[in-house]
């Protein structure tokens, strides 16, 4: 069974940078994806960013040339760089795997991810 674990959340000021980590266990091959979404209260879930099987990367508009997403291939663990974070970037960041998504060209569907982690709350001060 695939579980994945999030952290890196936090508390910054407007500008100020996270870098939030997701472990994966429980999954044997190397080549996988994972989609970085969030969440605010009252709000659907929104895909973010995610990379590919094939390290190929997606990011939505709003985060851009801010976030960066990443894997360390050898230690199981994916990684989005948050920098000149927003007030607009407040959430609960969920990362979420899929062993059936190879090359992306957008946010994978929720529906093709096959596990979640339980969140890490990101907020930024304005």
């Amino acid at each position: 069974e695939v579980q994945l674990v999030e952290s890196g959340g936090g508390s910054v000021q407007a500008g100020g940078s996270l870098r939030l980590s997701c472990a994966v266990s429980g999954y044997r091959y190397r080549s996988y994806c994972v989609g970085w979404f969030r969440q605010t209260p009252g709000k659907e879930r929104e895909g973010v960013a995610a990379i590919g099987g094939d390290d190929s990367t997606f990011y939505i508009g709003s985060v851009r040339g801010r976030f960066s997403v990443s894997r360390d291939t050898a230690k199981y663990i994916v990684y989005l760089e948050m920098n000149n974070l927003q007030p607009e970037d407040t959430a609960m960041y969920f990362c979420a795997f899929s062993d059936r998504v190879n090359n992306i060209l957008n946010i994978p569907p929720t529906s093709l991810f096959n596990a979640w982690g339980q969140g890490t709350q990101v907020t930024v001060s304005s």
